[in-house]
C-alpha cells in the first residue's frame, strides 16, 4: 500500500490515537508498579519516573510513523522492553505497519515486539518482579500482537476499498466527461453540416446573381429587376431555411423533426437553381420512390453539386442525371462544363465533399468526383437501393 494514498491526519486525529495508546498502557504500567513494589517494599524510581519518560518519547516519535513506518515501529518496540508504559505505543506502531499489509514488515515488527516483551519480563524480574513461565511471556505478547495486526489489516483493507471506490468514481467521471465532449463534438459537426447543406446552396445562388450584376453593365432594366428579385427571394428563402434549422436544434427531444427533402424535391431544387440564372437541366429515369434515407442522400448530393457549380463555374451548363430501380442502385451524376469567365476564388467551408463522403459512406454507397478534359467537373455517386414496394412519383425536367 502506497503511503501517498493514505489520508493525512489532523491534530485531533493524532491526539485521540495517542490517548488510546496511553490508556492501553496504563493498566500494564500499574501492574508492573504493583509487582515491583510488592517485592521490594518501595516503589522503584525507574518505574515511577524513567518508564513514563521513555513512553512519552515513544508517543512523540509515533507522529512520524507514516513517513518511516518500520523504523519507527522497531524503535518504539525496542524501547518498550524497558518501559511498560510504552506497550500501547508499540501496539499502535505495529497496527500502523499492519495497515500497509506487507507480510515481511509485519513479521519483523511482530518478532521485535514479542522479543521486547520477553526482555521486559527479564528486566523487571531483576528488579524484583515475580518469575513467570517463559511460554506465558511469549504467548500473551503474541496474542496482543495478533490483535493489533488484525485491526491494522482491517483498517488497511478499508482504506484500499475506499481508494478503489474513489478511483472508480474518478474514472467514471473522466469517462462521462469524455463522452460529453464527444457528444458535443458530434453535435457541432451535425450543426455545421446542416447549416452548410441548408444555406450554402441559397447563398451561392445569391452570390452568383450579385456577381452577374457587378460584372454585366449591358443588362436591361427588366433583367436587372429579375436579378435583384432573385437575390431578394434567395436571401428570404435562406433566412426561412435557417430559421427551420435553428428551430430543430432548439426543439425539445420529444418533438418530431420536420420532414427532410427527398428525391421528389430534386426537380424543385433544379427549378430554383435554374431560376437563379444557372443553366441546369435534369434527366431522370427513376420511376419509383426509394427509401427515405436514400432519397435524402440523393437530394443532398444534387444540392451540393449544384452549389459547387454555382460557386466555381458560374454561367456553365450543368446536367443532372438520375437512374436506378429498386433492388439495384440509385446512380446520380452532375456534370458542369467550363465557366465562361474565370470566377473569383470563393471561400471554402471544408464541409462540402467531406460531408457528402460521410453521408454516402453511412448509406453504403460510393462517391467519385474529378475534373473533365474540357475544363469542367463531374460528380458521380452510387447508392444501394434495397428491394421493396415501389411508389410512383412525378418526374421534373
Amino acid at each position: 500500500m502506497n503511503t501517498d494514498d493514505v489520508p493525512r491526519l489532523g491534530a485531533w486525529q493524532h491526539a485521540w490515537r495517542l490517548t488510546v495508546a496511553a490508556v492501553v498502557s496504563l493498566p500494564v504500567w500499574l501492574s508492573t508498579l504493583a509487582l515491583v513494589r510488592t517485592r521490594s517494599g518501595e516503589p522503584d524510581s525507574w518505574v515511577l519516573v524513567g518508564d513514563p519518560l521513555v513512553a512519552l518519547g515513544c508517543l512523540t516519535v509515533l507522529r512520524w510513523r507514516r513517513r518511516w513506518p518500520v523504523a519507527v515501529a522497531v524503535t518504539v518496540t525496542v524501547a518498550s522492553s524497558v518501559s511498560a508504559f510504552a506497550t500501547g505505543a508499540a501496539l499502535l506502531a505495529l497496527c500502523s505497519v499492519a495497515t500497509r499489509r506487507r507480510p515481511a514488515e509485519i513479521g519483523i515488527v511482530v518478532v521485535a515486539y514479542v522479543t521486547a516483551s520477553r526482555l521486559a519480563g527479564e528486566v523487571y524480574a531483576v528488579q524484583g518482579a515475580t518469575d513467570s513461565m517463559w511460554w506465558v511471556q511469549v504467548v500473551v505478547p503474541a496474542l496482543t500482537a495478533g490483535i493489533a495486526v488484525a485491526a491494522g489489516m482491517a483498517v488497511g483493507a478499508r482504506r484500499a476499498e475506499v481508494r478503489s471506490l474513489r478511483e472508480r468514481a474518478e474514472s467514471a467521471e473522466r469517462e462521462q466527461s469524455a463522452r460529453a465532449a464527444q457528444v458535443r463534438a458530434q453535435e457541432r459537426n451535425r450543426i455545421a453540416r446542416e447549416m452548410h447543406d441548408v444555406l450554402a446552396h441559397r447563398i451561392s445562388l445569391v452570390a452568383m446573381q450579385a456577381g452577374v450584376l457587378d460584372h454585366r453593365g449591358d443588362l436591361s432594366a427588366d433583367e436587372n429587376r429579375v436579378l435583384v428579385r432573385g437575390i431578394a427571394d434567395g436571401a428570404h428563402q435562406a433566412l426561412e431555411e435557417l430559421r427551420e434549422v435553428l428551430g430543430v436544434l432548439r426543439s425539445d427531444p420529444g418533438r418530431p423533426e420536420p420532414p427532410q427533402p427527398s428525391l421528389d424535391r430534386v426537380p424543385e431544387l433544379v427549378a430554383d437553381t435554374r431560376a437563379s440564372g444557372l443553366d441546369v437541366s435534369l434527366t431522370s429515369t427513376v420511376t419509383a420512390a426509394p427509401p427515405d434515407g436514400v432519397g435524402r442522400t440523393c437530394y443532398r448530393i444534387v444540392q451540393e453539386a449544384l452549389t459547387n457549380a454555382a460557386k466555381h463555374a458560374p454561367g456553365a451548363v450543368v446536367r443532372v442525371t438520375l437512374d436506378g430501380a429498386a433492388g439495384g442502385t440509385l446512380d446520380i451524376g452532375v456534370r458542369n462544363g467550363p465557366a465562361p469567365l474565370r470566377p473569383a476564388r470563393p471561400p471554402a467551408s471544408g464541409f462540402g465533399l467531406l460531408g457528402l463522403g460521410e453521408r454516402i459512406a453511412v448509406a453504403g454507397g460510393e462517391l467519385g468526383h474529378r475534373p473533365t478534359p474540357d475544363g469542367g467537373y463531374a460528380l458521380t455517386a452510387r447508392l444501394p437501393w434495397p428491394d421493396g414496394p415501389a411508389h410512383r412519383h412525378e418526374r421534373g425536367a
